[in-house]
């Protein structure tokens, strides 16, 4: 089974399990105050390890679908009115920033890195990757496990393994975790999303167009425009508890 989890992918896999629970919780298929399949019951169904499971169940608690009982197990919880689209771990939203601090100045040199030295390959992956993302803002998915796989092209036009053994390193945690808007909010929902495809396309032309400089600054944009969203989150909730 452990083999299996790191051919497939970590993160994918704690997206997909995540997503699987989450569309039965919505569905109806468990209310709230059902309880969920225990933890080994959703490693042998789902065939992924019990980190993975940690993982989605941590991200459906985060996002206030679920409650972890000790001793007791797993949850639905019903949704509070009055805390929509505001049931987001403040310690998770600063970590989420943490990351994105320390990914700017590594991926700003990516970018530029990418732009002079990347192969007509390299360069029509990065391009399939920005496709990928598309087809989730199209087809109403989240963007975030394609938006990982296309830093990971970028960092790996570097032809300097470093950086991307480095975001590989980070795993799925590169990319926040938190919610910019709820996901209940499906208009502005998707027009966050056509925001980061836009500041993707800057990059992916610029490296495109062997501009290194443009690109350099295209990086700069998306990431430290992520670090201000990602900011004004944080004030907002420490707004809303206070």
């Amino acid at each position: 089974m452990q083999g299996k989890d790191r051919s497939r992918g970590s993160g994918s896999l704690v997206s997909q399990v995540g997503e699987s629970l989450r569309q039965a919780i919505l569905s109806g298929q468990y209310a709230a105050g059902d309880k969920l399949p225990s933890e080994h019951e959703l490693t042998e169904t789902h065939s992924v390890s019990r980190t993975v499971v940690r993982e989605a169940v941590a991200a459906l608690r985060s996002d206030g679908l679920v409650e972890v009982r000790q001793g007791a197990g797993i949850f639905v919880i019903s949704p509070d009115p009055a805390l929509s689209g505001r049931k987001v771990d403040k310690a998770r939203v600063a970590s989420d920033l943490e990351v994105l601090e320390i990914r700017t100045p590594v991926e700003i040199e990516a970018a530029g890195l990418a732009a002079l030295r990347r192969s007509p390959a390299q360069e029509e992956a990065i391009f399939e990757c920005h496709r990928k993302i598309l087809q989730c803002i199209e087809t109403d998915q989240s963007i975030r496990e394609a938006d990982l796989e296309l830093h990971v092209a970028i960092a790996e036009a570097t032809n300097n393994p470093l950086f991307k053994h480095f975001l590989e390193s980070q795993g799925a945690a590169i990319i926040p975790q938190s919610r910019v808007v709820p996901e209940t909010r499906t208009a502005e929902q998707t027009a966050y999303r056509k925001l980061i495809h836009r500041e993707h396309e800057a990059i992916i032309v610029a490296i495109s167009d062997r501009d290194d400089q443009a690109a350099r600054n295209a990086m700069r944009e998306h990431l430290v425009g992520s670090q201000a969203r990602y900011r004004n989150l944080l004030k907002d909730l420490r707004s809303f508890t206070s």
